[in-house]
């Protein structure tokens, strides 16, 4: 979501500093922000949806609202939608091509998520299946070309396509032919946060290993058990990756905003539009050298709006976001919430998931990171063996979602969510395992199945 209320003039780096201070909380305050995207798909075709057809995009979010969503209008459509706190909170986005992405409430503990997420998928297919249409829970689109893809109507994805090619060769498909699960959990201090980056940044290749759902593209494998992984290592090396600074030396905030301020902006937005000021840097904004804005210092808004366009495997601004996992089933996003609550906001599982990772330099991660998009669950990397970590780290998170002791109504813990995990590493497969045994066997390569078998 763009920020637009925030007009204080940045005067100093403490002014950049912070956003992140003001995202410390007590313990007992902590939540959960579960965000996931799917694809929108007609029924009868299985093709992609526009915004402005018939029943397109935009019909489909005016439906919607009858739930007590409003709509986010920019140039007079209808380009998402809020809901007040009071009726559970949340936004509906669209990512580049229609991708739906609901960004939930910050709720207390998982079980609030499964009900927010479940309330959304019988609200989703209710309106959908009026519209002809339906929702793909995959990390790629498994067999749309490039050129289906639509674009939606939100001018600063227009100046994100212009300058996606500038920098890498896959970044067009990050935006129009990929989707994500991602988790926002808080920390307490500088301290926590610190620690809270490092062990989520080092065990974000086990997420992308468990949770592999894109071997396709153009109906071909790909042979990446992670193809939506692969992507983000050739899309923007100036905004993406691991994130080497945070393992070298001291880490804190001021060491983030010094790699923020050299990152290239996007866009700024004024007076209800969004100018292209794509390849400069907010360094030199804050030195008031934009031709665009010529002598003109950024405010806040400016600053906060450009830290939502840094896309590392985890990213920071008043939260930490793990950014690791492809778009999935129902099941798979309460189980990457689940995953990182346990490891993060239990103390015993972080010191303990911190000792596992403290030795691991960051040639080792950078290699892992590859590897799994690769091989998944199945990776190795020298002696290092990516099941029996994952082994380690899952009954981590458990122990950590037990000790929370958080029960639902029917008196089961938070644990139950990573049942979808304990069978991926019980099987040794993934969901991009299955799916290439069942495009090779089951389905005769015919992806048209998957459209049956993997509605969200």
């Amino acid at each position: 979501m763009i920020v637009k209320n925030n007009f204080i003039e940045i005067q100093s780096k403490e002014d950049l500093i912070k956003p992140f201070q003001d995202g410390e909380k007590k313990h007992s305050n902590f939540k959960i922000g579960t965000e996931h995207e799917k694809f929108v798909f007609h029924l009868d075709t299985h093709k992609p949806v526009s915004f402005s057809e018939e029943n397109g995009i935009e019909n489909l979010l005016i439906a919607l609202k009858k739930y007590g969503w409003e709509s986010i209008v920019e140039d007079g459509k209808t380009i998402g939608l809020s809901r007040d706190k009071s009726l559970g909170g949340g936004t509906i986005t669209l990512e580049p091509a229609g991708q739906l992405e609901l960004s939930g409430a910050p709720l207390v503990n998982i079980h609030e998520t499964f009900n927010e997420l479940d309330e959304h998928r019988d609200q989703i297919s209710e309106e959908g299946s009026k519209l002809g249409l339906g929702f793909l829970g995959a990390g790629l689109t498994p067999d749309w070309s490039f050129d289906e893809m639509p674009i939606m109507p939100k001018s600063r994805y227009k100046i994100m396509k212009n300058y996606m090619p500038k920098k890498g060769s896959l970044g067009l498909d990050m935006m129009f032919r990929s989707t994500t699960i991602q988790v926002n959990l808080d920390y307490s201090s500088e301290n926590d946060m610190v620690k809270k980056l490092k062990v989520s940044l080092a065990l974000q290749p086990i997420a992308t290993a468990l949770f592999a759902n894109s071997p396709f593209l153009d109906g071909n494998l790909t042979g990446y058990k992670s193809f939506r992984s692969h992507i983000w290592t050739d899309t923007d090396p100036d905004r993406t990756g691991m994130l080497p600074f945070v393992f070298d030396g001291e880490m804190n905030y001021e060491k983030y905003v010094d790699y923020a301020l050299k990152v290239p902006m996007y866009f700024i937005y004024r007076d209800g539009s969004y100018l292209d000021v794509s390849g400069l840097s907010f360094e030199s904004f804050l030195n008031g050298d934009l031709e665009q804005l010529p002598n003109e210092k950024p405010n806040m808004n400016d600053w906060e709006n450009h830290l939502t366009t840094i896309f590392p495997e985890v990213r920071l601004k008043s939260f930490l976001e793990m950014r690791g996992a492809d778009g999935g089933s129902f099941e798979s996003v309460c189980a990457l919430s689940s995953f990182w609550v346990g490891l993060l906001y239990n103390s015993d599982s972080l010191n303990s998931s911190f000792e596992l990772i403290k030795d691991f330099n960051i040639n080792q991660l950078q290699e892992l990171r590859l590897e799994v998009a690769k091989n998944g669950i199945k990776s190795t990397i020298g002696d290092i063996n990516i099941k029996e970590i994952t082994k380690e780290v899952l009954e981590l998170s458990r122990e950590g979602l037990r000790a929370r002791n958080i029960l639902n109504e029917n008196g089961d813990s938070e644990e139950i969510y990573l049942e979808p995990l304990k069978k991926i590493l019980s099987s040794g497969n993934s969901s991009s395992d299955d799916l290439i045994q069942k495009f090779s066997n089951n389905w005769d390569k015919n992806l048209v199945n998957m459209y049956k078998e993997y509605t969200f």
